[in-house]
């Protein structure tokens, strides 16, 4: 991948990052850099590249999700990313709302624990991803402009 170009990998702490790590040689090269929600999970990011904490939150949470997005916010005015990789939850969702405002391609990647049905970050970011995969073949064909390309754990 050319260093030139800029990709954005968000993703909350604990399950989610774990999953967006597992797919780490698809950026190799790049110009990377994380948005995550903890700190504590930052040190172990350092080898692929910089990071950003915003802090968790959730719909039932208005004034922390709208602090969070404002870090969001500054966070992709500032970088720019061409590219932005998301496995969600929260502010993964806004990263790629955000992203999408800029021009960049929007990847989500669904969480494997999601067997039945989209979470709800990412039902919200399928009519803006350019592309938009699941961890189970049953859902590929269940919704539009979903695809199934294997599982990451």
């Amino acid at each position: 991948m050319s260093k030139s170009v800029k990709i954005c990998l968000a993703a909350s702490a604990g399950g989610h990052l774990t999953q967006l790590l597992k797919i780490a040689q698809s950026w190799s090269g790049g110009d990377v850099f994380f948005v995550t929600t903890s700190a504590a999970v930052t040190g172990g990011l350092d080898k692929h590249g910089r990071s950003y904490v915003v802090g968790e939150c959730n719909r039932r949470m208005l004034m922390k999700t709208a602090a969070v997005f404002l870090k969001c916010a500054r966070i992709v005015l500032r970088e720019r990313p061409r590219v932005v990789i998301s496995t969600g939850a929260a502010a993964g969702c806004m990263i790629c709302f955000l992203g999408k405002l800029i021009g960049a391609k929007v990847i989500w990647i669904d969480s494997i624990t999601n067997v039945e049905r989209l979470s709800l970050s990412g039902r919200m970011v399928r009519h803006i991803a350019d592309l938009f995969l699941v961890q189970w073949p049953e859902l590929a064909t269940k919704y539009k402009k979903v695809e199934f390309a294997g599982t990451l754990i």
